[in-house]
Formats: C-alpha cells, structure tokens, sequence
C-alpha cells in the first residue's frame, strides 16, 4: 500500500495534469470557432467550382479530347492516396479515424491487385501508417512550424499531385481527411479527385441553365482543374482544422474529468491512510500508558 506521502505527492501530480487538461481545453475552444468558420464558408467555394466545372463537362462534345485531370487516364491501375492527419497529438481519435479509413482502402487496392503510392500530410498520420505501409509512401510533407495552414500550402499538394499525374504515375487519387460536422462528430472522407468525381448540388432551376463559355470549354477546364485539385486539398485542410480542435476539445474535456475523478479516489484513499495511521499512533500509546 501507498505511503501518504506518495499518495500526496500523487494527488499533487493529477491535480497538475488537471490544470494543463483545461487550459488546453480552453485554448482549443478558443481556436475552434476561427476554424469552423473557415471550414463553413470554404464549403460554398469548393462546391460552386465543382458545380462550374459540371456545367464545362456538360457542353464537351468531344469526351475523348477532354482533359485527363477531368475524365482520367482510362485506366484503373495505380492509386494515389493522399492522408491529411495533423502535426500535433492529444486529440482523441482524430488522426486514428482518418488511418484506419484509410488502411481499409489501401487494403482494398492491394487484394484487387492494383499499385498503390501514398503521400501522407502530417507527422501522426504517418506514424501509423509507416508500420504496415511505409514502402508504398512516396512523399512526406509536414507543416508543423505553420501556425495556421493557408491555400499556398495546398498549392503545394496540389502541384505535386498534379507533376506526379503528368508522369504517369498514377490513374487515380483520393483525398482522406476529416469532415467536421460538430464537435462530437467528425466524419472520416474519402474523396476523389482525380478523375474528378462532379456531384451537382445545384437547383433544378440553376442546373437547367444554359451558358455561353468563351474561350472555349476545353481551355478553361485546362486551367480551373489544376485550381480545383487545390482548391479541394483547401478543404480538406480547413475541415481537418475545425475537427481537429473540436477532437481535442472532446479530447482534454474528458481527460480533465477523468483527472478529477482520479483527485477524489486518491483523496478518499489518502484520508483513509491517514486515518489508520492515527488510530494505530492512538493504540500504540494507550497499549504504552497501560504497560506503566
């Protein structure tokens, strides 16, 4: 059994861990409503320019002339997978929901016998995802020293997605990230975007509509696809930043309760101590007095 000192001097410990717990809970809260701003007015952007590009598509006579960004390469041979997970721990499940979506798919491609290459985008993704799958990771990137990540960093990823398809040297890539929902929940996506994969979620009015493109089709697509492929990683960047914090704020909430219900346990066990030892000092010195 504990001495009461190291009961003490556990208790102070806790009672420590406690204070770190909340102000870190207090930090992410602070953060989250930046983030799930942000999160919340890049959805209608990233959507209005899948929509444009559905509206581009639809007037292509030609689909065999189409850009490959667009309709691919025709082949379903190698799949790029890109995993955005964060930098930084301490946030519940977040970066295990994004690996584990993840590994179901790379399992996946890998017993339908198909190539796969990975490029992970942030140090605790890649912890986990090195252990079964560290030869197929082709690229690492790590935006750690960024305090917030902005759209140059997802130019980055996409340029590189972008010089990697060029190459030939995949057929298909797909997005794996977090789509954050609310600060319980955070759901883990696989998007693809290459071939771009058009889901129209404009009204039947809008989408009726018809349009006058100059120049033509194929020249603005040429453009706006490696735009869109950035524009999509944004996204993806800015849900993980608002689940991220709202994991984390789930996260240190739950570890500051369960540090006080520890305090209490260890409190109750320390008055316990100090009272058997109390009353074995009181019966020491009456069985002492009775002996005189």
């Amino acid at each position: 059994m504990p001495s009461l000192d190291d009961l003490k001097k556990r208790i102070k410990s806790v009672k420590s861990t406690q204070k770190i717990t909340k102000a870190m809970k207090m930090v992410a809260a602070a953060k989250l409503r930046k983030a799930q701003e942000n999160a919340e007015k890049g959805r209608p952007y990233s959507q209005k320019m899948q929509n444009i590009i559905l509206n581009l598509t639809k007037s292509i006579n030609d689909i065999g002339n189409a850009p490959k960004l667009l309709v691919g390469t025709g082949q379903d041979k190698t799949y790029l997978c890109v995993v955005l997970t964060a930098d930084r721990g301490l946030c519940g499940g977040f970066n295990s929901n994004i690996c584990k979506l993840a590994k179901t798919n790379f399992q996946k491609i890998l017993k339908e016998g198909k190539n796969l290459k990975i490029i992970s985008v942030g140090s605790k993704g890649l912890d986990q995802i090195k252990r079964e799958y560290g030869k197929y990771v082709i690229k690492k990137f790590s935006f750690k020293d960024k305090k917030q990540i902005s759209f140059k960093e997802a130019e980055i990823i996409g340029t590189e997605i972008i010089n990697l398809f060029k190459n030939n040297q995949f057929d298909k890539c797909i997005l794996f990230y977090n789509n954050f929902k609310n600060v319980i929940t955070q759901i883990p996506q696989a998007h693809q975007i290459i071939p771009a994969e058009i889901k129209s979620s404009e009204s039947k009015n809008e989408s009726s509509l018809s349009y006058e493109f100059e120049p033509e089709e194929d020249e603005i697509l040429e453009d706006l696809l490696p735009k869109n492929i950035s524009t999509q990683v944004f996204k993806a960047f800015l849900e993980n930043a608002a689940s991220e914090q709202g994991s984390r704020m789930t996260a240190m909430d739950n570890a500051t309760r369960n540090a006080g219900d520890l305090v209490d346990k260890l409190t109750i066990n320390y008055n316990r101590s100090r009272q058997a030892s109390i009353t074995k000092e009181l019966i020491e010195i009456i069985s002492g007095a009775e002996s005189l």
